[in-house]
């Protein structure tokens, strides 16, 4: 093909490109193989349901780009070699090692027709769209320096007033001068990477802990060592074990609705935690993407560590838009002008335009009131998923006072990832546990997001996969 790629006429929308797009799919997903003879001109003219001329012009052009060639007499067929086989642009990879790779490409080169019980976001249909369209008619209407100049490296003031102002309700008392705010909540962890940490370094995540925080840290090159997890949080005897043996820069973890386990840490363990990070000279970065979705906030490090060893970070991501991402970083004053340093050479200036628009939802009452729908919807979502879960042998591991997660254990000695692929082939996007774990030792778990859980027909490939496992 004329540019290497085996959907290379797909955005054409002739009626000719449209048959040459048909052809050049069937030979990238390998139905027409090297030496395959094509459907006749009559034939596939009545299928595609377009004129013969159409299809010999099409043949015609394939041929001359050496995708096809014709043999006199008898017909057209597929020439060889064929090019690498580009399945990225065919549809799930059922072949791929099941990593967090494969759960992220999964999810979001999912097509409407996919369930998505695996992801880590909520459905369309429950974000505020007529709240996002006000808020972009208004944008709309900003002077033209909002729309086309760059935004301060350091972000919008007042939205830095607001996040500040919001902090401070969760008891982490900070100034808008010490919030940095990013263009996700993905950015920040990496900014603070760049900072804190070299090849080499050792990094500690929860086990199981988001898988995303792994494939970030192994474009770090450093060393990832996981502490086990409990109900109440990092298990504190190994935590300590761990620290003495590894000497490690950095922690991240959640400690509010935790991912993927929905925990929310006991104010005990974060002492602890705090006690033996400060003798250890280890600094947190504390990742609260989920904040908005607890109903009764629990205990946050930076709250008792003052923002001394401990770097907060938040993000609008999960409650207001995917679209137009917004993150922010809370850090100790002497780190933040490095921080605003590091984002000048990574992003330069700020996404002024995505910051008006949080402010803008923010300042108004509908945010509060989206929030709290959502706190509603996920606490009914969550009781429902458990039991219906329940009923073909799915336990969770615990049950969360709030969020979106339900991490749960498989019967049996059953294969988490063998069943996600099972799934995948029934258009169905699973989680599988080891994808969360450093130390792969959740093979039998599954993360659910309850918000993405009611289709019957997720719980129907779920039973058919257990059947067969």
């Amino acid at each position: 093909m004329a540019d290497g790629s085996p959907l290379s006429h797909a955005a054409d929308t002739s009626l000719v490109g449209k048959v040459m797009a048909t052809i050049e799919s069937r030979i990238a997903s390998r139905s027409l193989t090297p030496g395959a003879r094509l459907p006749s001109i009559r034939a596939l003219a009545e299928t595609l349901g377009v004129s013969k001329s159409t299809v010999v012009t099409a043949y015609d052009r394939l041929a001359a780009e050496g995708t096809i060639q014709s043999r006199p007499g008898s017909g057209f067929y597929v020439a060889a070699p064929l090019a690498p086989l580009a399945v990225a642009d065919l549809g799930p990879r059922l072949d791929r090692e099941v990593d967090p790779f494969w759960i992220s490409r999964q999810a979001l080169e999912a097509g409407p027709e996919v369930r998505m019980p695996g992801c880590g976001w909520l459905p369309d249909s429950w974000m505020p769209h007529a709240d996002i369209r006000r808020a972009l008619r208004s944008l709309a209407r900003a002077d033209t320096r909002t729309l086309v100049e760059y935004g301060s490296p350091r972000g919008l003031p007042a939205l830095r007033q607001i996040v500040a102002r919001r902090l401070a309700e969760r008891g982490i008392e900070t100034s808008p001068d010490h919030v940095v705010l990013t263009d996700s909540g993905t950015q920040a962890i990496d900014l603070v990477c760049r900072f804190l940490v070299e090849p080499g370094d050792t990094v500690l995540l929860d086990d199981p802990s988001y898988f995303n925080f792994q494939t970030l840290l192994r474009s770090h090159r450093v060393k990832i060592v996981g502490v086990p997890y409990t109900p109440a949080g990092p298990d504190v005897k190994a935590f300590a074990e761990i620290l003495e043996r590894e000497k490690p820069r950095l922690y991240i973890t959640n400690s509010g609705l935790h991912n993927p386990t929905g925990v929310t840490l006991s104010p005990t363990v974060v002492h602890q935690v705090l006690k033996l990070a400060e003798r250890a000279g280890l600094t947190i970065l504390e990742d609260d993407v989920y904040a908005d979705l607890e109903v009764n906030p629990g205990p946050r490090l930076a709250t008792y560590d003052g923002l001394e060893n401990v770097i907060h970070l938040g993000s609008f991501s999960k409650t207001l838009t995917a679209a137009g991402r917004c993150g922010f970083i809370a850090a100790r004053p002497d780190w933040v002008e490095a921080l605003v340093d590091l984002r000048i050479s990574t992003t330069f200036g700020g996404g002024r335009m995505t910051s008006e628009i949080v402010l803008h939802l923010l300042r108004s009452a509908a945010y509060r009131k989206h929030v709290e729908g959502v706190r509603t919807r996920l606490a009914q979502a969550m009781a429902r998923t458990a039991d219906r879960l329940a009923r073909i042998g799915i336990d969770p591991w615990v049950r969360p006072a709030a969020g979106m997660f339900l991490w749960c254990r498989l019967p049996g000695d059953t294969d988490a990832a063998d069943l996600a692929r099972f799934a995948l082939k029934h258009q169905v996007v699973l989680a599988p546990g080891n994808t969360f774990s450093p130390s792969q030792t959740a093979r039998s778990f599954l993360r659910f997001n309850v918000a993405q859980c009611d289709d019957p027909h997720i719980y129907e490939v779920l039973q058919r996969g257990l059947e067969r496992a």
